[in-house]
């Protein structure tokens, strides 16, 4: 893509994140007004700054790192329709968090889902190695495999326990956006921007080692080097994200393929664009999930799989015919 197209579709990204995380606050069971939740008049004040807000930033956040983690295991495994889940991270860190759910752990729910995420991946990036090399075929076959595993320990713990508690697992899994503090927001930002911003810096490499090993090792690329930052790094994000977020489905799928039929897969547009999208398209649906059946809510992860899944099924008949 040329530069002045490339400029405008990341500018154009940019403004509907911007619009997003301007309007997602104001939906929701009560209706307020800017001005006065900025004047400090109370309820106007609680509802946007202590409920609303910190939601929002969290699903942009979690948005835009499903997404750019997405578009890494799309390029690195070559497959179009791999998602953040895809290598098993997020049954480690729903298996992590059934676990605390399960022996009564409350507080440390988000910690025990990002150590499971952790032990995944090790595991898997272990069963990967072929000597010097890694390979995406095993890598994938491992990460389905560990998947099976995590998810039947998840049914197994939520036989066992207590009704209440089985309840809080099925919650969990079903993906919710909570408001948090501030100064956990801060943190997430913290650990998530730095990582995205790496994998943009990366986009030749990716943009390369989507074509081949070969052929990226052939432009001066450090295919093995190269390949195992860019899953530990989206392994990273999605894990992190999960952890306060729950398993949300579909935006790492979506985003990135309705974006690569749009604008092409030079990464160098892809992953910031997905990155923006994505958050904007998970702020969005969390504020569908708190009015649709207000005052109740609805987990966001059944509203991203409501859209999403739809949406899978026309790409794989498109995938078919082609």
């Amino acid at each position: 893509m040329d530069k002045p197209r490339a400029v405008a579709a990341i500018s154009a990204a940019a403004a509907i994140a911007l619009l997003a995380s301007v309007l997602a606050p104001l939906a929701g069971s009560s209706n307020i007004s800017l001005e006065a939740a900025f004047q400090g008049i109370s309820p106007h004040h609680e509802i946007f700054f202590q409920a609303r807000l910190p939601r929002v930033l969290l699903a942009l956040l979690t948005g835009g790192a499903l997404a750019a983690s997405g578009v890494l295991f799309q390029s690195l495994l070559r497959d179009a329709l791999a998602t953040p889940y895809t290598l098993g991270i997020s049954s480690g860190a729903s298996l992590g968090a059934v676990t605390a759910i399960c022996f009564g752990w409350a507080g440390g729910v988000w910690l025990a889902s990002f150590l499971g995420a952790v032990i995944v991946l090790v595991a898997v990036l272990a069963l990967a190695h072929e000597g010097r090399r890694m390979s995406p075929f095993t890598l994938l076959l491992g990460g389905v495999t560990i998947n099976s595993i995590c998810l039947a320990a998840i049914l197994f713990l939520q036989n066992i326990t207590t009704f209440g508690r089985s309840l809080a697992i099925v919650r969990w899994l079903m993906g919710s956006i909570d408001q948090v503090e501030y100064s956990v927001l801060a943190a997430l930002a913290a650990a998530i921007l730095p990582v995205t911003a790496y994998t943009f810096l990366r986009a030749r490499d990716w943009n390369l080692l989507a074509a081949g090993e070969e052929w990226a090792a052939s432009r001066g690329v450090p295919v093995r080097r190269a390949m195992l930052t860019g899953y530990l790094a989206g392994s990273f994000l999605t894990g992190l994200v999960t952890a306060f977020a729950g398993p949300i489905g579909f935006v790492g799928l979506i985003v990135p393929h309705a974006l690569r039929l749009a604008l092409g897969a030079d990464h160098r547009v892809l992953l910031p664009c997905s990155f923006l999208l994505g958050a904007a398209f998970l702020a969005l649906c969390d504020a569908v999930s708190r009015t649709l059946l207000a005052p109740g809510e609805i987990p966001v992860g059944v509203i991203t799989a409501l859209i999403g899944g739809p949406v899978f099924i026309c790409m794989l008949r498109r995938r078919a015919r082609s």
